[in-house]
């Protein structure tokens, strides 16, 4: 809902695609603290970590003097959310797990992109506000039930003499060990393809992929089809409605074998998708194309999360998950870029040069990490 309320707000009120891209860009300036926010998820759990930044969502969101401080907080949910899974479903469920988890997203975009332009266009900025305050509360409340993790233990607590079981007594973790730990976690991204190469094609889709599906949404809507609120929302419902199709569709049928190889190739169908939808002139065909789009987009993206999680040690997961938000960092980058470029060379050629530049990077790293992505049976090794 606040996605589509403010973007509505900012492109209504400045009519400027480059303002609209500059606002969502700046939403994403927390994942810069996504790789910490990975550290303190592995040292006290998962649950407490959420039920402390939804808890602050609410705050932010009740205060919308102070929304850009939510930046900070709301990109590292999903850090949160995907370690959880790994703490508490058996490895062989994971990916329906991911599934179904993204499937929750899904139904909220879908129901949120219409609620958020509905209540907008009738009640206004402030009142909707009261909506969006009430819903994050709502999720502090329900993230509350979820069942305690006991905290990992200081991996330092050796070296100290203290046992390793628990911190010695009497010790505060410090800031270098905190930073230590991030730095073993980065390490362990970059010495494992099956978790690189992932990271990697993360950052590119952000970078050209996800501007076009999300956030230069508002602009299509207003300039090149003409509708309204409620038009941008249903554009935003459709992408959404499509990954929702595809996460119930994971969870029935368990996904691909290989869910590495799945990533390669709903990667590269997007892509396709995308080089059309930048050439549509009319809303119609638009919802079909942004729904099979959302389709491919979300197959990928649940397919990258069950890859990343099964390839990292436990004792990682949390700071695996933190770096693989770092790569959300792509999208704001994509996004100033996409703005200048449509007031330079115009919409539709700007999304089919983000496309196929995208498309052939996709292609580029499944030859690189062959061994990790593609070939069935072959040991990886950094």
């Amino acid at each position: 809902m606040e996605s589509i309320i403010l973007g509505w707000y900012v492109m209504v009120h400045t009519g400027s695609v480059l303002l609209l891209t500059v606002f969502g860009s700046l939403q994403f300036l927390g994942t810069l603290a996504a790789p910490m926010f990975g550290v303190l998820g592995d040292r006290v759990g998962a649950r407490l970590m959420l039920c402390a930044m939804r808890g602050i969502y609410a705050g932010l969101a009740a205060l919308l003097m102070v929304l850009a401080a939510n930046g900070i907080f709301r990109p590292n949910d999903l850090v949160m959310r995907n370690s959880l899974i790994g703490e508490t479903i058996p490895p062989d469920h994971l990916l329906e797990a991911v599934g179904m988890s993204r499937a929750t997203m899904d139904s909220a975009r879908v129901g949120g992109a219409l609620a958020g332009a509905g209540l907008s266009t009738l009640l206004g900025l402030p009142a909707t506000y009261v909506f969006v305050t009430v819903f994050y509360l709502a999720g502090l409340a329900l993230t509350l039930g979820v069942a305690r993790r006991p905290p990992v233990a200081d991996p330092s607590a050796a070296a100290r003499g203290g046992r390793a079981d628990r911190p010695a007594a009497g010790h505060r973790v410090t800031a270098p060990t905190r930073w230590r730990e991030l730095k073993d976690g980065l390490q362990h991204v970059l010495t494992t393809p099956r978790l690189l190469a992932p990271m990697w094609l993360a950052f590119l889709i952000n970078l050209t992929a996800y501007p076009a599906s999300g956030g230069l949404l508002p602009y299509v809507a207003r300039s090149v089809y003409h509708v309204d609120a409620t038009g941008l929302g249903w554009l935003v419902a459709s992408f959404s409605l499509g990954g929702l199709l595809a996460s119930m569709t994971m969870v029935t049928t368990g996904g691909w074998r290989r869910p590495e190889r799945a990533t390669l190739v709903y990667t590269a169908v997007w892509y396709t998708l995308l080089l059309g939808f930048g050439h549509l002139q009319s809303v119609a065909p638009a919802l079909l194309l942004l729904l099979a789009a959302g389709f491919a987009q979300n197959v990928a993206m649940i397919s990258m999360t069950a890859t990343l999680i099964t390839a990292a040690e436990g004792r990682f997961r949390g700071r695996v998950m933190g770096v693989r938000t770092l790569a959300v960092y792509g999208l704001p980058l994509g996004l100033m870029a996409s703005g200048a470029l449509i007031e330079r060379i115009g919409y539709p050629l700007t999304i089919s040069l983000s496309a196929a530049v995208g498309l052939l990077f996709t292609v580029l790293i499944g030859i690189k990490w062959r061994a990790s992505m593609w070939e069935r049976g072959r040991p990886a090794t950094a």
